[in-house]
């Protein structure tokens, strides 16, 4: 059994075992220089990290909801109020 992390040297070498790797027993790293620079992981497993995160923008999350159905959601642009927050 190999190591779930590869020097891009081996990773370019052995593809096809990376792959195989990262289908059969999870992320698989590569390393360059040193460093991790990459990580290889199951189409599946994107997809599904990839909703996750989709839906946990505030953005995306409001975006999708029913919630604001018929509410306007325009600032008022007027110029504020008169007043001096000074006077007492």
């Amino acid at each position: 059994m190999h190591s779930n992390t590869w020097q891009l040297q081996e990773a370019k070498a052995r593809f096809s075992e990376v792959v195989n790797q990262a289908l059969e027993n999870g992320p698989q790293a590569v390393t360059r220089r040193g460093r991790e620079a990459v990580v290889v992981i199951a189409a599946e497993e994107f997809r599904r990290v990839r909703r996750v995160t989709d839906a946990t923008r505030p953005r995306d999350f409001f975006r999708r909801g029913p919630y604001l159905d018929g509410v306007a959601l325009e600032r008022d642009r007027s110029l504020p109020r008169g007043g001096d927050l000074c006077d007492s």
